[in-house]
């Protein structure tokens, strides 16, 4: 079972927005070191914006996915396709996310990830754009 706020769209809205807007201030604040030549802080601001979306992102979708999903689907089966979509988009966070990482292990920051956050960004948002109009009712 989902919790309460989850189940409000006004409240799932503000959720979705805070984490999108941490993570757009964490990605220009990157993007800013890297472009500034500025090493001695880059390698933190990135860890922290990996965890974001490993604590912050990737955890709300998963909570989605267990709860949420699951609980709208069984009041609504006609969105078990858009459901579906919802979820790959989860996976394609996860994905990006994942690349990262790898990338950060293997390379350290190098302008090769910037473009993957600012992905992040962009599917967040349509996502979020998707999920709140297709999953509430009108209120």
């Amino acid at each position: 079972m989902s919790g309460p706020s989850l189940r409000k769209k006004h409240s799932h809205h503000s959720i979705h927005d805070g984490i999108y807007t941490e993570a757009r201030d964490l990605t220009k604040v990157l993007k800013e070191l890297a472009q500034g030549n500025k090493q001695e802080n880059i390698n933190e601001i990135c860890d922290a914006l990996i965890e974001h979306w490993e604590t912050r992102t990737l955890a709300h979708a998963q909570s989605e996915e267990e709860g949420f999903f699951a609980e709208r689907l069984k009041e609504q089966p006609d969105l078990y396709e858009t459901i579906i979509k919802l979820k790959r988009d989860h996976q394609i966070l996860e994905l990006i996310v994942k690349y990262i990482k790898e990338h950060r292990e293997r390379e350290g920051v190098t302008d090769v990830i910037l473009p993957y956050f600012e992905a992040l960004l962009v599917v967040f948002e349509l996502h979020n754009h998707e999920e709140e109009n297709s999953l509430f009712n009108k209120e």
